[in-house]
């Protein structure tokens, strides 16, 4: 494990492995980089390098110091995050991936690097803004965060996370799903679920992405149904879209070898080199 220390006193945590064309995975929420632990080591083996860093605020990552109580971290920060660790790394042109609020950070990293990506990787994720119902509910749950902490909420979360299928056949699956949710810094969190509330809309500018585009989805996934994962596909000139039956939102988990083989296959096909 490796960190970057930035200028307003953050500390970004990350991993670099492999050698070769260069990918970069984000995580969702309330994860960490460990959620790509299994694509990492695949992609290295199969010659790339992936770089995997914990996003502000989360796993080993830190918020810079502030007496705010209810601080926020943007979308736009995200990137200037991700921005920098690049340059730290040397990175011109990589291939950039992101699971749900991770595959929406994708999009927004799109508006400010699409001269410096390749292609893209998009799972269990959605291009639309929150409507006022769902802003008001990351906004309440940002709040319970900072109240609670991650005690009960994990639990909760879990039957949305992973199939019930998943849940039954994978068992350190589900406790690693657990393990990421119950050690997610809480004020991280909510500070990112506050940024995240405000993002922008992101289907309007779908049609300004002209790298090749991976989009994935499972047939179980109540968070980002396949509907989302169809308009995606709709509005990405040449984008591929699979879908795997009675997976839930975490497809990269829950059915992990099918999830790499597909990656790899798009990354042979597309990859610089």
């Amino acid at each position: 494990m490796s960190s970057l220390s930035l200028p307003d006193g953050t500390t970004l945590g990350y991993d670099d492995t492999g050698h070769g064309d260069p990918v970069v995975l984000l995580h969702g929420h309330p994860f960490d980089r460990t959620m790509w632990r299994p694509q990492a080591a695949r992609l290295a083996a199969e010659g790339f390098r992936v770089v995997v860093p914990d996003l502000r605020g989360y796993g080993t990552s830190t918020l810079p110091a502030t007496d705010d109580p209810a601080p926020v971290t943007p979308f736009d920060r995200h990137a200037a995050d991700l921005t920098a660790l690049l340059d730290e790394l040397g990175i011109d042109t990589f291939v950039l991936g992101g699971l749900s609020m991770g595959g929406q950070l994708v999009m927004e990293c799109h508006r400010h690097l699409a001269d410096r990506i390749d292609a893209l990787l998009l799972a269990a994720t959605s291009a639309r803004a929150d409507t006022p119902e769902q802003k008001r509910e990351r906004l309440a749950t940002a709040e319970r965060l900072t109240r609670e902490g991650m005690t009960t909420l994990p639990g909760e979360l879990l039957p949305r996370m992973l199939s019930a299928e998943s849940i039954r056949a994978l068992p350190a699956t589900t406790k690693h799903v657990l393990r990421m949710m119950r050690a997610t810094p809480p004020v991280g969190a909510a500070a990112s679920l506050r940024g995240r509330a405000d993002r922008a809309d992101y289907v309007g500018l779908l049609a300004d992405i002209t790298v090749p585009t991976l989009v994935v989805v499972g047939t179980e996934d109540t968070y980002t149904p396949v509907a989302e994962a169809e308009l995606l596909h709709t509005h990405i000139a040449g984008s591929q879209l699979v879908v795997l039956d009675g997976v839930g939102h975490l497809p990269n988990l829950e059915r992990e070898v099918e999830f790499d083989d597909h990656l790899v296959k798009f990354l042979r096909t597309h990859a610089r080199s």
